[in-house]
């Protein structure tokens, strides 16, 4: 298993993953979930990518050359005009890999299991992030109010995006939040592990500038790991305890599940890939 998570934000793009992949207690590997596709000056597109890893490679050597139909002619990675033409071609290259290996799969009682993170900027077009299915469709972040996409473990970090990340969101503070979101889902989960991969990208700069790898030597996150957990113990027990009794005075509510009449109620491999040369 894994947790990856993608913020598009009005200064930039912030993508974080972790690198764990276990077959098993005992059978537990070191693999990097984050690519980069870069041709600097010209675009920037990060790939986050979760599943069985099996797949989630295939796809990723699947487009160093995958290609779809386009006005003017066959449109790679390296030529496509929009991030929506970049994301069509990550979802063909799913496509391709099932038709070869599904059944395959089937036979040994193996799911086509992959989820994409795909995001990054081209010139000539503003910054896009898509989540992308095992069936090569996909979803675009910004459309009712929708900024991020996480894959993976996700449950444990959500809340905390939730409750802090904007569009308007600096792109230190969400950076700083989807640490935050690692650090409580690697708590809740040993599948789930170090090292990081960080990159936040600031919008029309077209390079991959700010890429940190983060093991358990890093400062920053280790003060994370140690002041997140700190400062909830502090919040939770500035919270008043709450009282049983009927509302008076104290304005504390009666035992949750009974009415005021007292009758109960139902409870409700991270590196950068140059494009070609001509």
């Amino acid at each position: 298993m894994t947790y990856c998570v993608a913020m598009r934000l009005n200064d930039g793009l912030v993508f974080l993953s972790d690198s764990r992949t276990n077959a098993g207690l005992d059978q537990i590997s070191t693999f990097r979930k984050m690519t980069v596709f870069e041709q600097p000056g010209e675009r920037m597109m990060v790939l986050l990518s979760a599943g069985n890893l099996a797949i989630t490679q295939s796809v990723k050597q699947l487009l160093r050359t995958q290609t779809i139909d386009g006005d003017d002619g066959p449109v790679s990675l390296w030529n496509a005009t929009s991030m929506f033409d970049a994301a069509r071609i990550v979802g063909t290259a799913v496509r391709k890999v099932h038709e070869r290996d599904a059944a395959a799969l089937k036979q040994f009682g193996i799911d086509f299991n992959v989820s994409l993170i795909f995001g990054g900027q081209i010139r000539g077009e503003p910054m896009r992030l898509f989540n992308i299915y095992a069936a090569g469709n996909f979803v675009e972040a910004g459309v009712d109010g929708v900024c991020y996409f996480q894959i993976g473990e996700s449950k444990y970090g959500k809340p905390i995006i939730d409750r802090v990340v904007t569009p308007e969101t600096p792109l230190a503070e969400a950076a700083k939040c989807a640490l935050v979101s690692m650090d409580s889902t690697l708590k809740s989960n040993l599948s789930v592990g170090l090292p990081l991969d960080l990159l936040v990208y600031k919008a029309d700069t077209f390079a991959a500038r700010d890429v940190v790898h983060i093991d358990e030597s890093n400062a920053y996150f280790q003060m994370i790991r140690s002041s997140w957990g700190q400062r909830l113990r502090q919040v939770f027990e500035s919270i008043p305890d709450p009282s049983w009794g009927q509302e008076g005075a104290s304005g504390m509510l009666p035992l949750r599940g009974v009415s005021g009449g007292g009758q109960p109620q139902a409870m409700h491999p991270m590196r950068a890939i140059h494009a070609p040369e001509a």
